[in-house]
């Protein structure tokens, strides 16, 4: 595929966290965007959306051969989004996170999409011990979410060829502010009990190592392999983070703390050990993208949540529960049949 600006390109969660970040970077860059999403999480928005896009308020499920004609690529951030999300249902996560994602690729192969760029996961390292942990490293995924992930990479790669480019990304723990914030990233939940409660709490004893990067600089990894030339990125897993914000949690606590005024660190008193740990090397993507380095610390994201918060007057029990949180903002929904048990509309 002959990449430059001004693609075609379909982007399917594009009204979720990554995607009303990622969506304006990438216009910026000249590209026509057309937008899927059914909307989950609209009642969880706390700034402006970006402006609209062309967009199919759809499922992804339901993209058919003559939707994805015209296309020149396709970026694909729908699905459950974390450990958590994966355990509501672990069959349903397979089903989203795997067989529907090699589905939605299957069909931009024989519409004639050029490339196709999936948002896996490092969860599927799963317990990787003190070892640094490239693309070529063992995957032991330990939850639902993970190991729909794993499956979906080994049969995305095998639909891979010379006129299809499959691009997989393995993000890192992402923060930092968006108009639909998620309180269920390390970082943002703990900079939210800091600001609500002056507490860094730790829900885990903190020993985990988590590698981090903010929101913005995926959305910048995503635009930077969505226009690299097919020899760099055809085919290619890419670990995409910083080798330098690899922390372990309890390190990440302290930093926090310290630039939170009257902040401490907590460790709940039935805290147990983080078996999903990953120290992981994202040397390679610096290899295909110039001027790889991270635009922002965690720390340097404390005013830009907080800003957030005070806009809504958010509590814990706000970010905690089903007004923000994600699991628990699904099962409302399911509860009070809005959406079924497949995540789809009760009025479709």
């Amino acid at each position: 595929m002959e990449n430059g600006l001004r693609q075609r390109v379909l982007v399917t969660g594009h009204l979720g966290y990554v995607g009303t970040v990622l969506t304006p970077m990438l216009a910026n860059r000249g590209h026509a965007l057309i937008g899927v999403d059914i909307d989950l999480y609209r009642a969880c928005t706390l700034a402006d959306l970006p402006p609209a896009l062309p967009c199919r308020l759809a499922d992804f499920r339901d993209l058919s051969l003559q939707h994805l004609k015209g296309i020149d690529a396709v970026v694909h951030l729908a699905g459950l989004s974390n450990d958590p999300l994966g355990e509501l249902d672990p069959a349903l996560t397979h089903a989203l996170n795997n067989r529907a994602a090699v589905e939605l690729a299957r069909r931009c192969r024989a519409a004639g999409v050029g490339r196709f760029l999936v948002a896996s996961t490092c969860s599927v390292y799963g317990s990787g011990g003190e070892d640094w942990l490239t693309e070529a490293s063992v995957t032991q995924p330990l939850t639902a979410y993970a190991r729909a992930k794993q499956q979906m990479e080994r049969d995305l790669l095998a639909l891979a060829g010379p006129s299809f480019d499959v691009v997989i990304l393995r993000p890192g723990t992402v923060f930092g502010a968006s108009p639909r914030l998620r309180f269920d990233l390390v970082v943002n939940n703990l900079v939210a009990w800091a600001l609500a409660t002056e507490r860094v709490r730790l829900k885990s004893d903190g020993r985990a190592w988590r590698p981090l990067l903010h929101v913005t600089d995926l959305a910048r990894a995503i635009q930077g392999l969505l226009e690299a030339p097919t020899q760099q990125v055809a085919g290619r897993v890419f670990n995409v983070g910083f080798n330098a914000l690899n922390l372990r949690v309890i390190d990440l606590a302290r930093r926090l703390a310290e630039a939170i005024p009257g902040a401490d660190v907590q460790v709940d008193g039935e805290a147990e050990t983080d078996q999903r740990s990953y120290r992981v090397d994202c040397s390679k993507l610096e290899r295909v993208l110039p001027n790889w380095r991270p635009s922002r610390q965690p720390e340097e994201v404390v005013g830009e949540i907080q800003a957030l918060m005070r806009h809504r007057d958010i509590r814990p029990d706000d970010f905690e529960g089903p007004a923000l949180a994600r699991v628990a903002h699904l099962r409302q929904r399911m509860a009070s049949g809005e959406i079924d048990a497949e995540l789809r509309s009760a009025d479709t």
